[in-house]
């Protein structure tokens, strides 16, 4: 759990690039040691959030406050910006050792020579690149740089780290070994930290709560869990991968249950109230189990359908089946899944899921 001191506050934040409204965010807040990861799509308005939250870009009208005081811009935001950090996509480095670039924010504080050089040695190890020291960075590899930016931010102790895609542009490996290190060191800094990113992974491991943004407005924000299980929106959950989405009006089925008409098979699912409505239901594709032969009759799934495999595409160490039942359906199966089957494009299958695995929100 997160504390509930207050650290950052956005209260009515407009702001506008090049006469067009960017981002329009009514509140937002964000407590000390939380970690919060910031995703949408491509223009979503996250760099020019990340940008104003860093006194880097001014907004039109509203008030950013750190530990409840308004942020000032322009030259004054200086002592702000002194107590947080960011990190972008592209390591920005000076043309100087690893140590010297470690060293450079410190150096602008006005820390003392050897309480510089703690503070360095420290990082450096941290984040593993001791031995770089006194390597150009110039001569730095993608990773060794992006650990070198990130060695540097953290050597000023910061309050608020911001984090805009620092992993975007590594290979799978150097990613990997960097979010572990990340993890661990965020943990043990305390400091806070706003992670923009497309790794819906990432965000998963590493953040204590999730938002989601488009086109300039926080359209979710809540534990990673419930954001990826329980989307507000038929745009978050097409976003966060439920690539199931059906919709249609509800009505009465057996035991309790509601159902929905699909081609003239019956989707049943739990909710209160929704008899008649107009809904949109979701299920995740790791939620649908797919086997071979008969339907298992004791099953406690209350949504068995036959269909036929379509499509299969291979996602690392899972595959994803694209499924005809009568109206399309989406399954995630393991690779070891896949092969034990035999699964491939013309299989005859059963694909079934709980009723308590769909999720509904209201149409409209």
């Amino acid at each position: 759990m997160s504390p509930k001191n207050p650290l950052l506050e956005l209260r009515d934040l407009k702001v506008t690039r090049g006469g067009t409204e960017v981002i329009a965010i009514p509140s937002f807040m964000l407590h000390e040691n939380e970690t919060v990861a910031l995703i949408g799509p491509n223009g979503a308005g996250k760099s020019s959030l990340m940008l104003t939250l860093a006194a880097l870009l001014e907004p039109a009208s509203g008030q950013l406050l750190f530990r409840n005081e308004p942020v000032l811009w322009g030259s004054a935001a200086t002592g702000y910006r002194r107590r947080i950090a960011m990190v972008f996509q592209e390591p920005l480095l000076f043309d100087t050792t690893v140590f010297g670039n470690v060293a450079a924010g410190l150096k602008i504080r006005g820390i003392s020579p050897r309480e510089i050089r703690e503070r360095v040695d420290a990082s450096l190890q941290r984040f593993r690149i001791s031995h770089l020291a006194e390597r150009s960075a110039r001569k730095l590899s993608g990773g060794e740089a992006q650990r070198t930016s990130l060695a540097r931010a953290f050597a000023t102790r910061p309050e608020l780290i911001l984090l805009d895609e620092p992993f975007a542009a590594l290979d799978p490996p150097t990613k990997q070994l960097l979010t572990d290190d990340l993890e661990q060191v965020l943990r043990e800094s305390g400091s806070a930290a706003i992670l923009s990113t497309h790794d819906q992974g990432e965000a998963l491991r590493l953040a204590d709560r999730m938002m989601v943004m488009n086109n300039g407005a926080i359209v979710q924000s809540g534990p990673p869990s419930e954001v990826m299980n329980r989307p507000a929106t038929e745009f978050v959950a097409a976003f966060v991968g439920m690539e199931n989405i059906f919709t249609g009006t509800a009505t009465a089925a057996a035991n309790g249950l509601l159902s929905l008409e699909l081609s003239g098979r019956h989707l049943e699912f739990m909710a209160d109230g929704a008899s008649g409505e107009n809904v949109v239901l979701c299920v995740r594709p790791e939620h649908v189990v797919v086997t071979v032969g008969a339907p298992d009759r004791h099953t406690s799934a209350r949504n068995v359908f036959p269909g036929t495999v379509v499509r299969v595409v291979p996602l690392g160490l899972y595959h994803k089946l694209y499924l005809e039942c009568g109206f399309p359906l989406v399954a995630a199966v393991t690779n070891q899944s896949l092969s034990e089957l035999q699964l491939a494009p013309g299989s005859p299958v059963v694909a079934s899921f709980k009723a308590t695995s769909v999720h509904l929100f209201r149409a409209g």
